[in-house]
């Protein structure tokens, strides 16, 4: 408890803060129940896949297994991006190995549109680097090319906005 002053009329006052109550044991271990993913734990290519400030790190290991993006399924990351599936999926279609991996990704920063495209350019780099092979087929669809188109920066003076131009007086 605190005591507070009230400058104007000179008389404290009493504040009660208040103590949240740690998350019962019961939702931790429903958390922990979800989070039972079928990944193998061989050895694994990585690569990291990149657009406009999203970076994803791939890890695709050899054998049948869940697709996992930041500790959920891939379908419950993107669900609320439309096609989703048929975009992350497009690496997989063009070398002919739908279902021979199971895929472990890291995704940070941006947005959500912009983190699917790095995922599949992350995918692509890492097939890539398990079999050099598969380049005739990921190079043509633009799948290894980083879209390096980024936000344009702000300048100072100029009300906020990276275009807008600056104020002139009329007096």
């Amino acid at each position: 408890m605190a005591i507070r002053m009230n400058k104007k009329n000179a008389k404290a006052k009493k504040v009660i803060k208040k103590v949240i109550a740690p998350v019962s044991a019961s939702k931790k271990k429903s958390s922990e129940a979800e989070k039972n993913f079928k990944i193998p734990k061989t050895k694994y290519t990585e690569a990291i896949g990149r657009r406009k400030v999203a970076s994803a790190r791939v890890r695709i290991y050899e054998g049948q297994g869940d697709f996992v993006v930041n500790d959920s399924l891939v379908s419950d990351y993107f669900s609320g991006v439309r096609n989703a599936p048929s975009i992350y999926m497009k690496p997989f279609d063009l070398t002919g190995t739908k279902g021979k991996f199971s895929i472990t990704v890291k995704v940070s920063g941006s947005g959500i549109d912009a983190q699917l495209e790095a995922l599949v350019n992350g995918v692509a780099k890492a097939l890539v680097a398990f079999n050099p092979d598969f380049r005739t087929f990921l190079k043509p669809a633009g799948l290894l090319t980083r879209d390096d188109r980024m936000k344009e920066t702000r300048k100072m003076g100029m009300g906020g906005k990276a275009r807008r131009k600056r104020q002139s007086p009329k007096r």
